[in-house]
């Protein structure tokens, strides 16, 4: 077990509790066209279940235990994903981000064309933007001295 990161208590709590924050941000993320959250909401919901882990166990521990390259290029691959859905719309309905799915069966879990698509894209891209923000901070060594 690494010496590093928070008390033995701290640490089991959020090995068990990590699981369930993740599994609610990403029902946040499914149903946010049918109850109030979405994309945003549910990515901030899985980057501070990742924020959590980094707080009990250390920015080491975390480190092994994310993948961060892979983090980083989810990242960035959800904001061209965003670009490209916008872009489907301009070119099957006529203008950026319309929708041209179909609208299916009313307040069920596909019933709002594009829009979940793009919860899960959101979601992703803010969970992925906070981590990393925080991640990176966090290995920044300043010392006495140093301009803030």
């Amino acid at each position: 077990m690494n010496k590093t990161g928070m008390t033995l208590i701290v640490k089991t709590v959020t090995r068990i509790t990590v699981w369930m924050i993740l599994l609610y941000g990403f029902y946040i993320i499914l149903h946010g066209h049918l109850t109030p959250g979405g994309g945003f909401g549910g990515g901030v919901i899985l980057a501070l279940a990742l924020l959590n882990v980094l707080l009990a166990y250390g920015r080491d521990y975390t480190g092994k235990w994310l993948n961060i390259p892979l983090l980083e290029h989810v990242e960035s691959a959800s904001a061209l994903l965003f670009l490209v859905v916008g872009f489907l719309g301009i070119v099957v309905a006529g203008s950026f981000l319309a929708n041209f799915l179909s609208k299916g069966q009313l307040f069920a879990i596909l019933s709002a064309g594009t829009i979940p698509l793009l919860n899960i894209i959101i979601g992703f891209k803010v969970a992925m933007s906070l981590f990393l923000v925080v991640w990176v901070l966090a290995g920044i060594k300043m010392s006495k001295g140093d301009a803030v």
